[in-house]
This record gives structure tokens, sequence and C-alpha cells, in this order.
């Protein structure tokens, strides 16, 4: 399983390149704002500043809901540079834009997806990634990790070569979840991503090891 940052934040995205565990990066209009990063020359330069961090597919927002602007965004983001991946809300002109996209060999994550038939359609597409929403769907009361499961069984009956993006994963059982069920790729923020270090048991064995070595060095 892929593990992508979901972020803005340049020190954040360094520090879990750092560990040597980042595949790639998720942004959209919310984070960059987050970041403070307004204006289309900004938030271009931005991602290429990523794009000189990360050596892994980076998804990039467009703004656009109308087809052919949502065409124009696309092909310039995806100019920047060859990890880029163009990230294309699930609607009408959405998949028709996705159907575009993959037939002029530009990546895509469809996003927004919070049922089977929506993920359904993303891959007949022929997007890269369908990024389902896990956490807003525990929000409503509903089981986000069950919905990642049910596309992944779909995509296996029918050999759809999209990868399962679980995104709003929010917390370590989140993620740990989504690799039970076969998710290919998680994206998360970095404090997701560290928690996967801690464990009590961790903390008082390694505590207790030095204290033995302290006491044989004494």
């Amino acid at each position: 399983m892929k593990f992508f940052i979901d972020t803005a934040n340049l020190k954040d995205i360094q520090e879990a390149y750092d560990l040597g565990v980042l595949d790639g990066v998720t942004t959209n209009p919310s984070l960059m704002a987050k970041e403070g990063i307004f204006g289309h020359d900004n938030v271009m330069a931005h991602y290429k500043q990523i794009c000189e961090i990360v050596d892994g597919d980076i998804s990039a927002e467009v703004i656009a809901t109308d087809y052919n602007e949502i065409v124009r965004e696309g092909e310039a983001l995806a100019e920047l540079h060859p990890n880029i991946v163009v990230k294309v809300p699930m609607i009408r002109d959405g998949i028709k834009a996705i159907h575009h996209f993959s037939a002029n060999g530009i990546k895509t994550n469809c996003t927004l997806v919070f049922s089977a038939g929506q993920a359904i359609l993303a891959a007949k597409a022929g997007a890269t990634y369908v990024s389902p929403f896990v956490g807003r769907l525990d929000d409503i009361s509903t089981d986000g990790i069950q919905l990642i499961e049910q596309i992944v069984n779909i995509y296996g009956n029918y050999g759809y070569q999209t990868q399962v993006l679980a995104a709003s994963v929010r917390h370590v059982m989140h993620l740990v979840q989504c690799a039970e069920v076969g998710a290919d790729v998680v994206t998360c923020p970095l404090s997701v991503i560290t928690g996967l270090l801690k464990h009590p048991l961790t903390d008082s064995g390694l505590k207790t090891f030095l204290a033995d070595h302290a006491k044989g060095n004494a």
C-alpha cells in the first residue's frame, strides 16, 4: 500500500519524505488556502516546489466545473511536471474530462467519491486513482471503510486498473483498516503517518532497555 500525505505544507511533506515511506502527495484548494497560498501563479509555483521534494505522484486539483475549463486547467497542471496527477471532481463534466485526459496520457484522480456507483464511473472513464472519502462518510454515520472494501472488490471483479486511494483518513485505525481491506493508497496528514510509530509498550520497553544499559555502565 502506498502512503500519500494530504497537505500543502512543505515542512510536513519534507518530514514525511525524510522518513523514507512517502510515495506521493494530495492537495486541494482548502489545503492551499490553509497555507496562505492564493492566486493562480502562487499555486502553480507551490506545486513545482512540492514536485522538487517528492519523486512520486502529486495530485493537483482543478477549480473549474465546466468540461472545457476542466480540460484547460488540467492540461496546464499536467505541463508543470511529469508527476502531476490532475484531480477532478466526481461530476458529469468531470467524468467526461477524465475520459479525455486518459485518452491523452494524463494521469487523473477522481475526487469527492462517496459511493460504489461513482467509483465504477471513474474506473470506466479511465481514472488513474479514485478517492473515496472515509472520514466524511463516518461523519454521517456511514461506514467509510466498508465503501473502500466494496470498491476494491468490484475493481477486482472486472480487472479495473484504477487505484483505490482512500482519502479523508483521519487516524491510525483508519489507515490500518484501509490496509486490511486492500486499498492501493492512503492519503492522510503527517500526524497519522507518524502515529504508526507509537505504542506504549515500545516506549516502556525502550525505557527499560536504556535504564538497564545505564546500570551496566555505571
